[in-house]
């Protein structure tokens, strides 16, 4: 008995050194990788939504002016403010043009460069196709303006210069009447962002085993029996990614707008963030311009766990059938 008593006192009283180290938690190494991504995110995305925020209960005119609490009078105005939900209305033409014609053409070119160009001529010849149909999405907003407004322009474009040699006496405004001002813009729209989908689906499908496509194609499987039953169920990730991105930049698309049309004519191509725009620069309605950046910023988030929550609810449903 006593030689248990002293043993329980002596490792009661064992010096600091000789006990059990309590462990970190197992996040701390990460800190220092972390720390420099939180401190960006903060600078660059969190304090300019919170002030955004915060200016979209006020009303200030900018500058020096005096800024005066408004409460929800901003989103008030912006139930009755026809212009508003016409940038919204005009932002489903801006989904149209980015997100579904972009991802089914890419789709199928990417499928063609893959599984029958790239076979027949070689990977090669698929990569410089792959490159020119990206080249669009590397040029900076104002050379692509530039380039679009010489082509469409009315007078002196390239594409009204062809039609009047081809005998067309008045052929349209293209950029300047309300009739074909959008569906102007969606053309350039889908030129700019159809290599996108074609690079992210093509690199998609380097990952697909060869084998499935030689299985098929020996049990007399022709192309478009292939993309359906192979290269579509194959890239169903890498389609929810595209659909995704493309979606976050057809809703706050400002750059094209901007160059081409400035919104107009009449407001048929006005989209919410040069809304915002306006309202921020030209009118001096600060306080209103943050509102409407406040709500397509919520629209965009809303939209964005929508398309996660669709494709977790898709892959739960694939793996539950394995």
């Amino acid at each position: 008995m006593t030689t248990q008593t002293l043993g329980k006192d002596a490792a009661t009283q064992a010096p600091p050194s000789v006990r059990t180290k309590r462990k970190a938690p197992h996040w701390v190494p990460y800190l220092p990788y972390l720390i420099p991504g939180l401190v960006a995110f903060v600078v660059v995305i969190g304090i300019p939504l919170v002030t955004n925020i915060m200016y979209s209960f006020q009303k200030w005119k900018g500058g020096m002016a005096p800024h005066t609490w408004v409460g929800l009078d901003n989103y008030r105005a912006l139930l009755q403010d026809e212009q508003f939900w016409t940038s919204f209305r005009n932002s489903i033409s801006m989904i149209v043009a980015m997100v579904v014609i972009p991802t089914l053409i890419g789709l199928v070119l990417a499928s063609v460069l893959f599984d029958y160009l790239g076979k027949r001529f070689g990977s090669r010849s698929a990569s410089v196709l792959r490159a020119t149909y990206y080249l669009p999405q590397i040029l900076p907003v104002a050379v692509a303006g530039v380039l679009w407004n010489w082509i469409l322009n009315a007078q002196t474009g390239a594409v009204n210069e062809i039609l009047r040699s081809l005998g067309v006496e008045n052929p349209p405004n293209w950029l300047g009447d309300p009739s074909t001002a959008m569906p102007s813009v969606m053309l350039v729209l889908v030129w700019v962002q159809i290599g996108y989908p074609v690079v992210i689906f093509m690199s998609a499908l380097q990952r697909v085993d060869p084998e499935l496509y030689e299985a098929a194609e020996l049990d007399g499987a022709g192309w478009g029996r292939r993309f359906r039953a192979i290269t579509l169920p194959q890239i169903k990730p890498e389609t929810f990614v595209v659909v995704l991105t493309c979606t976050v930049a057809a809703l706050k698309v400002f750059g094209p707008i901007y160059v081409l049309t400035r919104g107009g004519p009449e407001g048929s191509t006005l989209v919410p963030s040069y809304y915002s725009y306006l309202n921020f620069f030209d009118k001096s309605k600060v306080g209103y311009g943050a509102a409407i950046a406040t709500v397509l910023t919520l629209v965009i988030v809303l939209v964005a766990v929508v398309i996660l929550a669709v494709q977790a609810r898709s892959e739960r449903k694939e793996a539950g059938g394995l």
